[in-house]
């Protein structure tokens, strides 16, 4: 009987050292693999942004064609671009500023009342990156990232506009959760192509940019103002509507680009 006691304490002794030593593997594994994870995302971040831009040449270095981007971070509460001595304050580094994260930091975000949330996205952060190609002194192009829910998961993504500040260039998502064949059409992209040239702003410089179900009329004087739905995604395209609505409009990057309009970059 002892001997059967003394055979299940070594087994139970070796299972616990085994796994113990993988657990040793595998945290030295993530720790080592960590800067590769974090150099990886910088750089999927930065192929995304171009991608939205229309910047994306084959052969080209991904990190040698940013650097015609300079990254800047944006107050969405003042609708200007926060000074370095408020960036300081607040611990913020442009390069490696992660708008996702501050939006869970109740110090750097707020929570946003369901009359304010068209996008469901629950809270905002205080400040958001923007990225600006230029060409000399003057903005060329800018892409802003937009996030919001779709049927299954938040969608996150880039919208590039023309230095208007209204004509899209690209529009694409990096991150999104939705039925493939369905909601995840928001990948396909033929169906991305369609945002090319679409206005986002009316006359009276509301955003009014939205997916119509059924398709677009082109004779309809409001066709510059839309794009095709996604077929059988109508809550996915309901929230894509709503996300970019969102994020133009007036608690989003509205005041930003309105000053950008009247008085360019400071």
């Amino acid at each position: 009987m002892a001997s059967g006691n003394e055979s299940i304490k070594k087994t139970i002794l070796v299972a616990l050292a085994l796994c113990l030593v993988c657990s040793i593997f595998v945290a030295a594994a993530a720790v080592g693999l960590k800067p590769i994870q974090k150099a990886n995302k910088a750089l999927d971040r930065k192929q995304n942004i171009l991608a939205a831009a229309g910047m994306l040449e084959p052969g080209k270095s991904v990190d040698e064609l940013f650097k015609r981007v300079e990254t800047r971070i944006v107050n969405l509460n003042t609708g200007e671009f926060a000074t370095p001595e408020e960036l300081k304050a607040a611990g913020i580094n442009p390069q490696t500023y992660d708008q996702k994260a501050a939006a869970q930091n109740p110090k750097l975000s707020r929570a946003l009342p369901a009359d304010e949330d068209p996008a469901d996205i629950k809270r905002r952060a205080k400040y958001a990156p923007v990225y600006l190609v230029m060409s000399g002194d003057k903005i060329n192009k800018i892409v802003l990232p937009v996030h919001g829910y779709g049927l299954w998961s938040t969608m996150y993504g880039f919208i590039a506009l023309k230095n208007d500040y209204s004509t899209v260039v690209g529009f694409g998502f990096y991150d999104q959760g939705e039925t493939p064949g369905l909601g995840g059409e928001v990948d396909n992209p033929n169906w991305k192509a369609l945002w090319k040239g679409k206005e986002v702003y009316n006359n009276q410089g509301k955003p009014v940019i939205r997916l119509v179900k059924g398709g677009v009329n082109n004779a309809s004087p409001d066709a510059i103002h839309e794009v095709d739905a996604l077929s059988g995604a109508t809550l996915t395209s309901r929230g894509v509507t709503h996300l970019v609505q969102y994020w133009m409009g007036k608690h989003g990057f509205g005041p930003f680009l309105a000053k950008l309009r009247s008085k360019g970059v400071q």
